[in-house]
């Protein structure tokens, strides 16, 4: 299988659309599949897991590198000859690759991974929400299927009119995330740097940005023997650092790898505090890290937490609901090892492994839609309206 993967993100830019597109290409080229990457200038390297990586013209916008309208675009998925598009988290790079597939008949498969009218509401896009989800019905409503990480998405681009839609979660690396890192060196040593008189530690992961609202965590201000530590950064690291003043907290900064995986061993329960998170994807590296979580009951969260068996979910604008549940669990330890291990248990099924294997079958229907309606004389969607509805 030939597969064209055009994303609005790559390296060296580290988040949520990045990491599963690599994993995407490390399973392709385990499995023997073709490839090739588009996605904006910033600095990629030229090739990925012996795929050829192509930058297309972008402009750089508070941070994101935004790629431009390019005929770049059309005359490399023409030269490339693509069986299926893989269009991550599509916007203005991704929304003119559906386009050229259609043009040249290539089926696509659109990964719906940002919340886009919420982006464009925070960034300054000049969009209103209703603007933007119009744009976003009309990005995803060009692809064959979209495919949607949780429940809480899937209702919102139903509510927007997208069609043809079908979930598609994300992986999680069982072996990187494992509960016996909490005996390894590097765990050991970070926990007795966090945790000094054995405080219990409250950890964070991901980035630093208002959409992510990281400042709810000031709520645990006086919470007796709980520390905070937070690994990431971003833009609104200074501001949540003055709202957390008086918060013992350690910022451990960027981390990925082994050192990562060290750091979600060495706490002892992990909040999530967005109410905007279309996925979660750290929601699971805790679980299988072997962590109880506390999240806001909204987006991706309320597909991947149980409340009350491996984790404790709370009212998304409630605060003092955050910190009730913190206080829990810092004060029943074994709460907090039964919560870890339920959540360990949770996530056993979705290794990387698992979820591209779906996703192939995914490109697979696709093709096969494509390959049934030029026999019936035409691209028609109800061909794949009947296949994902």
């Amino acid at each position: 299988m030939r597969v064209a993967v055009v994303s609005e993100s790559f390296l060296p830019t580290v988040n949520g659309v990045t990491n599963s597109v690599l994993r995407v290409l490390d399973h392709l080229a385990a499995e023997g599949h073709e490839a090739i990457v588009i996605c904006p200038e910033a600095g990629a390297p030229d090739e990925y897991a012996g795929y050829r990586i192509h930058q297309v013209p972008s402009i750089a916008y508070r941070q994101f590198p935004v790629g431009l309208p390019s005929p770049q675009v059309q005359r490399i998925l023409a030269k490339f000859e693509p069986d299926v598009l893989h269009a991550a988290s599509p916007f203005f790079l991704g929304a003119q690759a559906i386009a050229a597939a259609n043009r040249v008949g290539v089926p696509s498969v659109a990964i719906y991974q940002t919340d886009v009218a919420g982006f464009a509401r925070r960034n300054g896009l000049g969009m209103t929400a209703a603007i933007a989800w119009k744009y976003v019905r009309w990005v995803h409503e060009g692809a064959d299927v979209t495919l949607v990480p949780s429940s809480a998405s899937e209702y919102d681009l139903r509510q927007a009119g997208v069609r043809r839609l079908a979930r598609w979660g994300r992986g999680v690396d069982l072996e990187r995330y494992h509960p016996n890192n909490r005996r390894t060196p590097a765990a050991v040593a970070l926990r007795e740097r966090l945790s000094p008189d054995g405080e219990v530690v409250v950890g964070y992961v991901g980035r630093i940005a208002p959409e992510k609202q990281v400042e709810r965590l000031r709520v645990l201000r006086g919470l007796p023997r709980v520390s905070v530590a937070i690994v990431g950064d971003g833009p609104a690291r200074e501001a949540v650092e003055r709202q957390l003043h008086g918060v013992p907290t350690t910022w451990l900064g960027r981390l990925g790898g082994a050192d990562l995986a060290a750091a979600y061993a060495a706490f002892d329960v992990f909040v999530h505090t967005g109410s905007e998170e279309t996925f979660g994807q750290t929601v699971q590296e805790a679980h299988a890290s072997g962590l109880p979580v506390v999240a806001p009951r909204a987006g991706g969260p309320i597909d991947l937490v149980e409340h009350g068996l491996d984790g404790l979910l709370f009212p998304p604008a409630d605060d003092r609901g955050l910190r009730a549940a913190v206080s829990m669990l810092a004060a029943d330890a074994p709460l907090r090892l039964r919560m870890g291990e339920a959540g360990r248990r949770r996530v056993l099924g979705r290794g990387w492994n698992v979820l591209c294997a779906e996703l192939i079958g995914h490109y697979e229907q696709v093709i096969l839609d494509s390959c049934t309606d030029v026999r019936r004389g035409g691209a028609q969607r109800t061909g794949t309206l009947r296949a994902y509805s």
